[in-house]
Parts: C-alpha cells; sequence; structure tokens
C-alpha cells in the first residue's frame, strides 16, 4: 500500500488526534446511538464487482455528466459546516483544492464564508440549502446564490428537526467558534426555523424564483424518488445525512438501487454516505449512481489545509482509475451495472440488475 492510500485509509484517526476534542466530536458523531453512522462504511462491503476482461483500458476517461456540464472526476464534496473550526482556510482551502481537479463543490447555506468568496475560487459549486418555516427568508440567498454562479439549488429535505446526538452538539463547538456559521443567513430571525411542511409545490416555487435545476437531497425511499420526479427534481439524491438525523435509517448503499430503477433515467442519481475509497467510488457507480459526495473524509483532509484535500482528491483519482481498469471499464459509464449485492453469486443474477 502506497504512502498515501494509507494516508487516506487513516484520514479518521490522523483528524481525532489533531482536532480539539469538540471538533471532532461534531464531525464524527450520529445521531442518538450512531447506528446508521456506523454501519455506513462497511455497508459498500456489502457489494460485489463483476469485471469485465478482454477491453482496452489503457485510457481511462473519470469525467461525469452534470446538470449543468461536467466534472472531471465522479466525486464531489457534499455540504458541511463549521469547516472553519477544522482548518482556519475551512471552504476556501476546499474550494480551491477542488477547483484544481474540475470537481463539485455543494456549498452549505450555513458556511463560514460568503457564497460569493467560494465563487471567486474558481470552484464549479452548488448552493445547499433548507427551506426555512418562512420562506421569504430564503429569497435573498437564493438570489445572491443565482448571481454568483451557482449551478443548482440542493434541498435537503430529511431535516424537519435536528436530531439528538449524545456526543458535543454544535452549540459546543460555536461557542468557541462564533463566527463560522451564518455568513449568508440570519439562523436566528423569527421563523428561520426549518419548515415543517415540505412538499412538492417547494420544488416549483425553488425552480421558478432561481431558474436552476432542483437537486433533492436526502431521500431513501422508491416511492419519495418518484414523487421528487414528477414534481421536476433534475436529481434525486440518496442520503441519511451521514446518520445524522434518523437513526436506524437504511444505509444509502442499501437503498441506492431501489432508487435508482424507481428513477428509470428521469432524473440524475447521488449518492453520499460512507464512501472512503476509489473501490467504494466504483460501486456507487456501477449501482447505478450519476456520481458520489464526500462529506467526512474532505473534513478529515481539510485538518492539513488546501494540500490536505488536495491530497484526498489525488489519491482517489489513483485508487479509482485502478479500479475501474481492473474491472475492465474504460470510462464511468462502462461500470454501470457491474455491481450486485453480495448474496448474488451468478453472472445471471448480476445481469438482470443491469
Amino acid at each position: 500500500m502506497s504512502e498515501d492510500a494509507r494516508w487516506l485509509a487513516a484520514l479518521g484517526e490522523h483528524a481525532r488526534a489533531r482536532l480539539p476534542r469538540e471538533v471532532y466530536d461534531y464531525v464524527a458523531q450520529g445521531s442518538r446511538e450512531g447506528v446508521t453512522a456506523g454501519e455506513a462504511a462497511w455497508a459498500w462491503h456489502g457489494h460485489r464487482l463483476h469485471p469485465h476482461v478482454l477491453r482496452d483500458v489503457t485510457d481511462i476517461d473519470l469525467s461525469v455528466p452534470l446538470l449543468e456540464g461536467g466534472a472531471s472526476v465522479p466525486w464531489g464534496v457534499a455540504p458541511t459546516t463549521l469547516q472553519g473550526a477544522v482548518h482556519p482556510d475551512g471552504e476556501l482551502a476546499v474550494a480551491r483544492a477542488t477547483a484544481a481537479v474540475d470537481g463539485l463543490m455543494v456549498v452549505s447555506s450555513n458556511a463560514g464564508v460568503t457564497v460569493e468568496e467560494v465563487a471567486a475560487t474558481g470552484v464549479r459549486w452548488w448552493l445547499q440549502g433548507y427551506l426555512p418555516s418562512d420562506r421569504t427568508l430564503a429569497v435573498p440567498l437564493l438570489r445572491r446564490a443565482v448571481a454568483a454562479g451557482a449551478g443548482a439549488v440542493v434541498l435537503t429535505v430529511d431535516t424537519p428537526v435536528v436530531a439528538t446526538k449524545y456526543a458535543a452538539e454544535r452549540a459546543a463547538v460555536e461557542r468557541r467558534h462564533p463566527d463560522l456559521v451564518g455568513a449568508n443567513l440570519d439562523l436566528a430571525a423569527p421563523n428561520a426555523e426549518k419548515a415543517l411542511d415540505l412538499g412538492p409545490h417547494d420544488l416549483d416555487w425553488l425552480r421558478e424564483l432561481t431558474g436552476l435545476p432542483v437537486v433533492v437531497k436526502g431521500v431513501l425511499r422508491a416511492d419519495d424518488a418518484q414523487r421528487c420526479v414528477q414534481a421536476g427534481a433534475a436529481a434525486v439524491w440518496v442520503s441519511n445525512h451521514g446518520g445524522r438525523q434518523l437513526d436506524r435509517a437504511v444505509a444509502t448503499a442499501a437503498a441506492l438501487p431501489d432508487v435508482v430503477a424507481a428513477v428509470g433515467g428521469r432524473a440524475q442519481v447521488y449518492v453520499d454516505g460512507g464512501v472512503r475509497s476509489g473501490i467504494d467510488v466504483v460501486t456507487a457507480l456501477a449501482l447505478g449512481a450519476d456520481t458520489v459526495f464526500l462529506g467526512r473524509p474532505v473534513m478529515w483532509a481539510l485538518v492539513d489545509g488546501e494540500p490536505g484535500v488536495a491530497r484526498m482528491h489525488r489519491e482517489l483519482r489513483v485508487q479509482t482509475t485502478e479500479t475501474l481498469r481492473l474491472a475492465g471499464c474504460s470510462s464511468v459509464s462502462d461500470a454501470r451495472g457491474i455491481a450486485s449485492p453480495a448474496g448474488l453469486r451468478s453472472l445471471d443474477q448480476a445481469a438482470d440488475l443491469q
């Protein structure tokens, strides 16, 4: 194993040794007993790849089509807050490193820097947000995001309330770092609490207000995915919020195939949760994801600032390229359909998934 591969595999331990305890706990923790957070990474191990042979894999194309163009790598950066607590350069370090690989960054509406500052790095970026009880409070940020060049709006739909965590709460980190959230929103404004009445009509409202594609993040069920597509979602994002919302929710690796089947190519499908290596990336792509998003690995790599995030991207490129070559795939699209649950042993059964 190369030094970079060992480093990537040990990112969490590397971060634990260097971060203040409350910051590490905030990033690492799941909700309640941590069941969903704890099984996320291992859930990808529950699938097996059925590699092709006698294929030319001299040149490997890692690019993927996205809503407003494309990206040169099949993974992006998921929205996370309090990045500035991990490293002083925070979101801007992540943005610069991601721009260097022509990747995609989804910026949290609770970021510690403005969307204009992120846009100035040149990174391809989308805005993530929650809709507040008073929808009008979201309008200024949405309009600023459009003006700053956001490529899409990502609506997180799995957080009507913030789930209970037994480890350090976000408030403990915010007390130490009060300037690292709220650069784009007044989170204390009246009626700024998360809406409890989200519905398909909100997708129409967002699309009409911004003129941007709307991605729905937090979908784990096939029937909900169908409702999102029927409501005009340009993409459905399979996510359980990193195990930070409903504990004992299904792992995204298990939910992805049913969502892909339900969407049926009418919209793109993304996934996050427990992706830790290039083999995980390829497994997700093989199960039908159009791209993959990374949360905690980015935060752990950010401990070393921009160079750390760049190193993470670099090692993922090496691992993903190697995995595609070994799977007989010269492009991301070639990998689609080559995975099956571990219980399916025959090629005939695996072919039924394609």
